[in-house]
Parts: structure tokens; sequence; C-alpha cells
């Protein structure tokens, strides 16, 4: 699978569901993930049918911006990640505080970097610099 964005949280995004600048967004470490983007919705998902285990979360992203529709968001670091399994996604999710209702709104598993094996320090995802930036719709 190469990046990409959610079925549903393409929708949300042309509905109005989901605001990148003014929600709250996060970034979880995941492993044994596999995703389906056009079935999986809710963060609920990646831990249910998806056999995934969540590594790590980032507080809500800062410096969010959207300009000619590409996302954008200051860097992320995991604080003291415990020692595991590799972990070969970054998901990024709209949340509400609960994962049943929490929107997956893309897949990253192409990066420099991944997967990354935890081994107790901090992990620190550097976002893409490029034209595309975390992504774009």
């Amino acid at each position: 699978m190469a990046n990409a964005l959610y079925d549903k949280g393409r929708e949300k995004f042309l509905t109005g569901a989901l605001s990148w600048t003014s929600d709250n967004i996060k970034l979880y470490l995941v492993r044994g993930y596999t995703a389906n983007l056009a079935t999986h919705e809710f963060l609920s998902d990646i831990t249910g049918g998806g056999g995934g285990t969540i590594v790590a979360t980032s507080g809500n992203l800062t410096s969010k911006t959207a300009t000619s529709g590409v996302a954008d968001a200051a860097d992320v670091t995991y604080s003291a990640v415990a020692a595991g399994a590799a972990c070969q996604h970054l998901i990024l999710v709209k949340d509400t505080g609960t994962a049943a209702t929490s929107p997956l709104i893309a897949a990253i598993d192409t990066a420099s970097g991944l997967p990354v094996t935890p081994n107790g320090g901090d992990i620190t995802v550097v976002f893409d610099s490029g034209s595309n930036r975390i992504f774009k719709l």
C-alpha cells in the first residue's frame, strides 16, 4: 500500500464533518495493521478488524495549514516509546475522545524511517517538505 487517504475521511472533508485546521488531529504509530481504505472509518477499526496495535499517540497536531489543499503541520515527537516490534504505519485521525467515533484520515506506510522499531527512546516524525507535505486533497 502507498500513502493514502481513507475513503470515509475524504467524504468527511467534502461534507464538512472534518476540518484539518480546526479539528483535533492526532498521529498514531501503529504496528501489525492491515489497512482497508475503502471500509475502515474509525480509530476502533485499527484494533478491531484491522488487527493493529496502537504503539504511540501524539498530542494534537500544531501549526496546521491547508494552503492550496495541501495539509501540513509541525513535526511530531513520541517520547520514550516502549521497546517492541516494528511499526509500519502512521495514521492520521480526527480525535473526538472516543475511538468508535474518531474518523480515520490517512494511512502513511511509505516514508523515510518506516518501518521503525521502538527501542525505549524518542521517535521523531518529520513530515515531508515537498509539494504534497503530509497529503494533498
